[in-house]
């Protein structure tokens, strides 16, 4: 069959069910052979909408989520999206077109060596020459993209190479069994956990990734022992445990932080060293560590794990549970599972509560952060889905945003690029058209993507897109100035949010109060067909608290 016909077959047989994209002249072949699939082409409005889509795809879903572009700026356009997605560890797969294969060695029209370019932000990536070759290509870009620590690989498919002939079949794929951890390891592990006075276990990104949520759940009830998780791993372990000290994250503004110090053993589970450095919570290197992942450990100075197991962490935890229970079968008078909440924790556990809670009755306008973040809480069921983007807002929404499932408050924290929410949320959509989806995010990062509403209107997904108006970059002003006293070219100008809503064809309200905010939420979760822009004006005098735990007690 023709080249771009056996590339297509070796996506369905990936199971491929959405490729976001832009097409181009080099790429058309691909297109025309899409004609044919079953696979759907989610033509969007910007090349990095592509990929943030194709990242939040392969987020929620156990899937590798798929982006496509030309050659030149298309392929240029995909590199912050991607690059986000593979510092998230997020399975993504960027296809890329390319010139004619013989004209590559010389200066050409819109020509340039995307393969190095695309190296440095993904795992492992290739330029197809023989079309023979490409069932084993994409096998092997699928393949990497799911091995941990996910991420993204790259393709590209010169134009001639589309167009050539092949009888290869795509190439066959099965079952992989992960590893169980050694049992001297997790004999210990639990040496460790039954010596410890205040442990706690740190929730990471990996196990988002790898829908660890149940295992995880498991062993903090059966062990007793206190947990918190990182940005990206909010969901895992429910807000709503008790001895759940929720969210950390945001360096020294972190009242859970003082947890952390306090800790004598920490069990990090799926924790990605990108999210939140180590030396924020063992500078004075006094700290036992437990190292569980699917991978090794990073090598950081301070994050030397005392025990690392580096197994399928479903089975690792299953370990750990069943050799706690052979020593208390052993042993009756050992604290397993532990009945003492230390009193520290029960005390951060209700400030961290009281903290979220405290503005929820504030009809002061502009609105409160903390209300504004309570508020779509309140209107949104456990596993309605919110994005954040990045700014500010992000910092309060991860701090106040009680979230109960995991999957379903959706935060870039690795690479941090504005502009993820609104096709993420389209993305979202999507894959649980039953499910309320809210992007959240600043008028700075709204912008960034705005093109997107066009997407989002067109394919009649009714997204809801709440933007925290403030005039400017927030959280890059807060930090100039508390370092410099000043802050310099992070202010401008916003436009009618009500009449760009309009003009895309979604629906526009600018909340004039705060009281009207809750109302108009509910109105917004009625629309089955049409994205809906809520904008809202932010109040930010409060914002030091993001750099100060003790700015406001």
């Amino acid at each position: 069959m023709k080249a771009s016909d056996l590339f297509v077959k070796c996506l369905e047989s990936e199971g491929v069910e959405y490729i976001f994209g832009l097409p181009g002249e080099e790429n058309s072949d691909f297109c025309m052979s899409l004609l044919n699939s079953k696979i759907k082409f989610i033509l969007v409005r910007h090349e990095q909408s592509a990929a943030f889509m194709a990242d939040v795809y392969g987020r929620i879903t156990p899937k590798v989520g798929v982006c496509l572009a030309t050659l030149g700026p298309g392929a240029t356009n995909l590199t912050t999206g991607i690059a986000s997605a593979n510092m998230d560890s997020s399975r993504v797969l960027a296809i890329t077109g390319q010139t004619d294969s013989h004209l590559l060695h010389k200066e050409s029209h819109q020509n340039m060596d995307a393969i190095t370019l695309f190296k440095p932000i993904t795992k492992w990536n290739w330029s197809i020459r023989n079309t023979d070759n490409i069932p084993e290509i994409v096998r092997r870009a699928f393949k990497i993209s799911l091995e941990e620590k996910c991420g993204a690989t790259h393709i590209e498919l010169p134009q001639d190479v589309a167009k050539r002939q092949s009888e290869i079949l795509p190439v066959k794929q099965f079952p992989i069994m992960r590893s169980k951890p050694h049992p001297e390891l997790v004999k210990a592990a639990v040496k460790i956990i039954l010596e410890s006075k205040k442990p706690l276990i740190l929730v990471g990104n990996g196990c988002i990734r790898e829908n660890s949520s149940s295992h995880i759940r498991q062993f903090a009830e059966k062990t007793g022992i206190c947990s918190m998780n990182t940005f990206m791993a909010k969901g895992v372990i429910s807000d709503k445990s008790e001895r759940h000290l929720q969210t950390i994250g945001i360096k020294q503004a972190d009242h859970a932080l003082i947890a952390m110090k306090n800790a004598d053993v920490v069990i990090a589970i799926g924790y990605d060293l990108v999210e939140y450095s180590p030396k924020n919570w063992n500078s004075d290197l006094t700290k036992k560590i437990i190292h569980i992942d699917f991978t090794s450990a990073e090598v950081d100075t301070y994050y030397p794990p005392t025990v690392e197991m580096s197994a399928d962490v479903e089975y690792t935890i299953d370990a750990i549970l069943e050799e706690l229970e052979k020593e208390k079968q052993e042993n009756s008078s050992i604290d397993y599972p532990k009945k003492e909440m230390p009193e520290l924790f029960k005390q951060i556990k209700q400030q961290v509560v009281d903290r979220i809670e405290r503005h929820k009755n504030d009809q002061s306008y502009p609105i409160q952060p903390e209300k504004l973040v309570t508020d779509v809480r309140a209107s949104l069921d456990d596993k309605d889905i919110v994005l954040s983007d990045v700014g500010a807002h992000k910092m309060w929404i991860a701090k106040t945003y009680n979230t109960y499932e995991p999957n379903t408050c959706l935060i870039p924290n690795g690479f941090c690029s504005m502009g993820f929410s609104v096709p993420g949320a389209i993305a979202s959509q999507l894959v649980y058209p039953e499910k309320k989806v809210v992007a959240m995010c600043g008028d700075g990062s709204f912008l960034m993507n705005v093109q997107e509403i066009e997407t989002a209107s067109r394919l009649k997904l009714p997204i809801i897109i709440i933007v925290w108006v403030d005039g400017g970059y927030g959280l890059i002003s807060l930090k100039e100035m508390d370092e410099y006293g000043k802050d310099a070219f992070t202010k401008f100008n916003n436009p009618d949010f009500v009449k760009l809503a309009q003009s895309f064809g979604a629906i526009g309200y600018h909340i004039k109060s705060t009281e009207e905010f809750p109302k108009i939420l509910e109105e917004a979760k009625k629309s089955k067909d049409k994205p809906v822009i809520i904008a809202i004006d932010v109040d930010y005098s409060r914002n030091k608290l993001l750099l100060h735990d003790d700015f406001e007690k």
